[in-house]
């Protein structure tokens, strides 16, 4: 019990650092013993499998509970998710011009993604609309989301037994979550083993250059995109709430490379940051549904970077373009490790790129998913706090509080 409480007391960043440290080294001396990496396993699925049940929750328990009158800045918090995906897409769209970059391509193979922006749109109503109970089971959290917020509405009516007891249930999911929040360190452990173990750094020597785009515009949006828009909201120095998304969220997002299973960190964060739980535990889930930057610049990067390899000519009018489609695409984004990926044959048909060659750029991403899904993920999630906390901030301001 000694050592236990003296492990509690090290801050959670800084074990999940030595997490870190410790699975590289072993993943690098005894990568056959493949057995560590079922640590990475089971801290992910547990994520997973509370994550839907939690969103459900807190977001029904909180419209159920929530007073009429009282003040929202939803509006405010979606006008922001989307500004800064379309700001990341036309970051990428510049980067790639000033920095063209080209792929290894071959005969390929046909793989199923979006054929237009009308099936991605026709998707998400259609996934929205879907079976609530399967929404939970299947992680859809568009219709979690959806029937979360029809159910919680309908039952703002219902008498102050039945809305504890929802209170309750939203209580205990938070508790669970946090015990397995706090087996990070472990499970960050066992995903660097498997990562180190079995892909090693000879694909991020090949494809170094675009890996070098791709991080770089993500590093850009983080650090300087979102702290002007953040600053514009709350007009005092962004860079403080910043870094600390960057590091309580951010960093754990990086490792779990899903922004589905990162929501229980956010809601956390959020509560650490003194926000109103009516309103973030309904911007967090949505969030991770489309507030996609990341996903906006690795589907304008890749997309470019195809069509420089094919001698495709991109004028910037059509460039500027590619980020508006960039922006819806990345909004229809799972929010899970390589969602992203599939949604490049959807942009490389804008320039004729036929789907058998996207599909290879899609196997692309796939090998060096481990640094550029890993970023992604973590400026998708990271801005999702930053952005619902601005929101608020803004709106205290505003109202003089």
């Amino acid at each position: 019990m000694k050592y236990l409480q003296a492990w509690n007391r090290i801050g959670l960043v800084k074990r999940i650092i030595m997490g870190l440290i410790v699975g590289a080294i072993l993943g690098a001396v005894i990568p056959s013993f493949t057995v560590i990496s079922i640590l990475g396993d089971l801290f992910v699925g547990a994520l997973k499998a509370l994550a839907p049940l939690l969103v459900f929750f807190i977001v029904l328990q909180a419209l159920a509970s929530r007073k009429s009158g009282g003040g929202s800045n939803m509006k405010t918090v979606v006008g922001l998710y989307l500004a800064g995906t379309f700001f990341a897409a036309l970051t990428a769209v510049i980067a790639s011009f000033v920095f063209p970059s080209t792929l290894l391509l071959a005969e390929g193979v046909s793989n199923a993604a979006p054929s237009g922006i009308g099936e991605v749109i026709r998707n998400l109503l259609t996934s929205a609309v879907s079976n609530p109970v399967a929404s939970i089971a299947n992680a859809n959290y568009i219709g979690v989301l959806l029937w979360a917020v029809v159910l919680g509405i309908a039952l703002q009516k219902a008498s102050e037994t039945t809305k504890q007891v929802l209170a309750n249930i939203s209580d205990a999911l938070s508790t669970a979550i946090r015990w397995v929040i706090n087996c990070a360190p472990f499970g960050i452990m066992g995903l660097v083993f498997a990562t180190v173990s079995t892909t090693g750094f000879a694909a991020f020597v090949t494809y170094g250059r675009i890996i070098l785009v791709l991080v770089g515009c993500m590093f850009f949006v983080a650090l300087v995109i979102n702290p002007i828009m953040v600053f514009l909201c709350i007009r005092i120095n962004p860079y403080p709430l910043v870094f600390r998304c960057l590091k309580e969220s951010g960093i754990m997002a990086f490792f779990t490379r899903s922004s589905a299973a990162n929501i229980p960190v956010n809601m956390k964060l959020c509560e650490d940051l003194g926000l109103d739980k009516d309103k973030y535990s309904v911007s967090i889930p949505l969030g991770a549904t489309i507030n996609m930057a990341g996903a906006a610049i690795t589907i304008s990067v890749l997309t470019l970077a195809a069509a420089h390899t094919l001698g495709i000519e991109v004028d910037f009018a059509t460039a500027f373009l590619l980020s508006l489609v960039s922006t819806v695409s990345a909004c229809g984004a799972s929010g899970v490790a390589g969602g992203s990926l599939l949604l490049i044959p959807l942009a490389c048909s804008m320039f004729g790129i036929s789907n058998d060659v996207a599909m290879q750029v899609v196997g692309i991403g796939f090998i060096i998913g481990v640094i550029q899904d890993s970023c992604e993920t973590a400026l998708n999630s990271s801005s999702d706090v930053l952005f619902t906390a601005a929101a608020e901030f803004y709106h205290r301001r505003k109202a003089g509080k």
